[in-house]
């Protein structure tokens, strides 16, 4: 059911390719939040509550590399409406502020700009799902894809379904979020994440300070 979200806390977003550096960042955001005496939640999408962690294990898991673009978009909205009702809402409605490892733009760069589906037929799924509801900051931790797929690759593990993608792929998923940046800068804070973690993590620490304190100040709803 669609349900227009509370505006007592705040929901801030992380979003980026594989390998640009989002736990760090994320650690980055809760800490700062902290400092200020915030107390978020940290959650995650695809995922966040049992029945999304289970959506989540099967959308990436390379046995269904086969699946279809469509039955992937359903998954993962799936996912999002668990998450909205059980997680995100509920903890806003409390006056926490929610911090959530990708949301929607994810679903218009993977889906929209990695699957090919056509972005109005996502929006008509954020619109019936989450009816104008949307993060009130997101940091897109942008990242050439050479240096993403490079950084993910080192790391131990198999490679997830998505991470066994061929770089055009990637690409294009790039490049739907920075269009999502473009079209939407007060919201969508584009950061240079191909530099070392320290200097990204003080750049998102640094941001989110400055909307904690426009929000103090009242320079935002």
């Amino acid at each position: 059911m669609a349900a227009k979200a509370p505006k007592k806390g705040r929901f801030v977003t992380l979003e980026g390719l594989e390998g640009a550096g989002k736990t760090s960042c994320l650690h980055a955001v809760v800490e700062t939040l902290q400092r200020r005496g915030l107390d978020p939640v940290l959650t995650r999408e695809p995922g966040g509550t049992p029945v999304g962690e289970a959506l989540r294990e099967l959308l990436l898991d390379p046995r269904h590399r086969g699946m279809s673009a469509e039955a992937e978009l359903l998954a993962v909205f799936a996912a999002r409406a668990e998450h909205l009702q059980k997680v995100i809402l509920p903890a806003l409605e409390r006056g926490q502020w929610v911090v959530s490892d990708r949301f929607t733009d994810a679903s218009y760069a993977y889906q929209g700009g990695g699957r090919g589906i056509d972005s109005q037929r996502i929006a008509a799924l954020e619109e019936w799902l989450q009816n104008g509801f949307q993060p009130d900051l997101t940091l897109f931790l942008d990242v050439p894809v050479s240096v993403g797929l490079g950084r993910a690759a080192a790391r131990a593990g198999e490679a997830d379904r998505f991470e066994q993608e061929e770089q055009a792929f990637f690409e294009a998923v790039r490049g739907a979020y920075l269009k999502r940046a473009d079209d939407d800068p007060a919201r969508v804070h584009r950061i240079d994440a191909s530099r070392s973690p320290e200097v990204v993590a003080s750049d998102v620490a640094a941001s989110v300070e400055s909307f904690v304190t426009r929000v103090v100040t009242g320079g935002t709803e």
